[in-house]
């Protein structure tokens, strides 16, 4: 039971981390670069994505107790977030991809809201009041590791699966997400 739980907490994260489709973005942002500096900016990447991801981990739920937002009614706003976000994947749209204009520029937005944007923050958010701390921290350290491994490969993994093949994997990612975003409209209006 326990690992079921711990599966569909690192699944719904992985999802909407989407590492495979970040693939493309984190290159074009990095095209100006050497491997080198391409590694050490996909460290820092996920150190900020991971400590933007944590803030909302430990935070998130007295965060919504301060707003006085109950569990269901965010459960609905993040659905619906997570739903939008999937239909972006599935359609194949492009929110950021322009020129950074240095290395911080690169690292930041990439960071967040590429890795560790409104999806994560309310799958996170979502997960913690569901499953609890402990089940949600490690399904987020083992999927920032991933998503470090990525983008540290990402010219050799690019070359295999080409950017179709990243494209088709963040469909597929996305498909799953908008089904996970359903389930939670469904759960929080159910529990209004």
């Amino acid at each position: 039971m326990a690992f079921d739980q711990f599966f569909r907490v690192f699944l719904a994260i992985f999802v909407v981390m989407d590492a495979f489709g970040n693939l493309p973005v984190f290159l074009h942002f990095m095209k100006r670069y050497s491997a080198k500096t391409r590694i050490h900016c996909a460290k820092e990447t996920v150190i900020i994505a991971g400590a933007v991801l944590f803030v909302f981990l430990f935070f998130g739920l007295s965060i919504l107790k301060y707003f006085n937002i109950d569990i269901s009614s965010f459960k609905i706003a993040g659905g619906i977030v997570l739903l939008i976000l999937g239909l972006k994947f599935v359609l194949g749209l492009r929110l950021l991809e322009s020129n950074a204009k240095d290395y911080e520029a690169a690292v930041v937005p990439i960071a967040t809201p590429v890795i560790t944007g409104p999806g994560v923050i309310t799958t996170v958010i979502l997960m913690t009041g569901e499953y609890g701390i402990a089940l949600t921290a490690v399904a987020s350290i083992i999927n920032l590791f991933i998503t470090y491994m990525i983008l540290r490969n990402s010219n050799m993994l690019l070359k295999i699966i080409g950017r179709q093949g990243a494209d088709v994997v963040s469909r597929i990612m996305g498909l799953i997400l908008a089904a996970i975003a359903v389930t939670f409209i469904k759960q929080g209006w159910l529990g209004l």
